[in-house]
């Protein structure tokens, strides 16, 4: 159900207007404003960002390849979801590749920033999308699978957050999480990301846990690139910050199909049940607990 976002009533209507308090939230080009709290907290946030992304996403190996893995394990440990949730949307790359693979299912994004908003706004044909918080998500047992994509690192409260997923999703649901992987490999790609920290498999699995959920599969990923990732971040470490993503998109396009290759032999590696011991990212999937231990 749908959470009112002062009073936080369910509502009844088709639109996001609250009988009880009057709460009426703007609409704007392409989403709906439930909350500008995370854009009001902004700090440093650099949304030229989103531009890069928006230019790059879909011809960068990473993104493609990342996208194809949140499909699989949506498809494989959630069959035939009604309702899927992205928070943390940013400019629509994941959602656009989910539009695609679940055609039957409702799909919503959840983002701060109005900047990566209007991005996606121009990329998605069908997905809703809001303007919110995660710490406070306007939702109640709605959704069978909601998805969090390299956004945790971000959330200086990332227990909160965690706690309204298992909120805001179905009884016979779960979430699907990745996130950058091993702390030693924090580097000014993550200080330029606006990264809070990088996690361990425990630290994750443990905080997902504690959340009410319980962990059906983790693995990481990017495995078979750590070893020149180790190089490029040693490399990049008297790089200035904002050098660092144009050096890492700009990858010869040779290059960046034999890392895609690479990924995607990782990809049928996990498919066929192994779960990769260390990698640059960490993926983990877990279903909804009952009872909160």
């Amino acid at each position: 159900m749908r959470l009112c976002t002062k009073c936080r009533v369910p509502l009844t209507g088709d639109d996001w207007s609250c009988a009880s308090c009057g709460a009426r939230p703007p609409v704007r080009d392409g989403w709906v404003e439930l909350s500008t709290a995370l854009d009001d907290e902004r700090g440093g946030f650099e949304v030229s960002g989103f531009s890069e992304l928006f230019e790059h996403e879909a011809s960068h190996f990473w993104f493609r390849s990342r996208n194809r893995l949140i499909a699989w394990a949506i498809r494989r440990y959630f069959p035939r979801p009604r309702r899927i949730f992205e928070i943390g949307c940013g400019t629509g790359f994941v959602l656009s590749h989910l539009e695609r693979s679940f055609s039957d299912a409702e799909l919503s994004g959840g983002e701060a920033y109005p900047e990566a908003l209007a991005f996606a706004a121009t990329r998605l044909r069908r997905a809703r999308l809001y303007q919110l918080d995660v710490r406070a998500l306007p939702f109640e047992d709605e959704f069978d699978v909601v998805g969090a994509f390299d956004v945790l690192e971000h959330v200086p409260e990332d227990e909160t957050a965690l706690a309204e997923m298992r909120r805001v999703t179905r009884a016979t649901g779960g979430v699907v999480l990745t996130v950058p992987q091993h702390p030693w490999l924090w580097s000014r790609s993550d200080e330029s990301a606006h990264h809070v920290r990088r996690y361990t498999r425990a630290d994750l699995v443990a905080k997902v846990q504690r959340a009410g959920f319980d962990v059906v599969r983790c693995s990481s990923f990017v495995t078979s690139l750590l070893p020149p990732m180790i190089v490029s971040r040693w490399m990049a470490r008297r790089e200035p910050k904002e050098h660092v993503a144009d050096r890492e998109f700009a990858l010869p396009r040779a290059l960046d199909a034999a890392f895609g290759a690479m990924l995607g032999a990782e990809r049928a590696a996990i498919r066929a049940g192994l779960s990769l011991p260390v990698g640059g990212s960490l993926l983990l999937v877990a279903r909804r607990r009952e009872e909160v231990r």
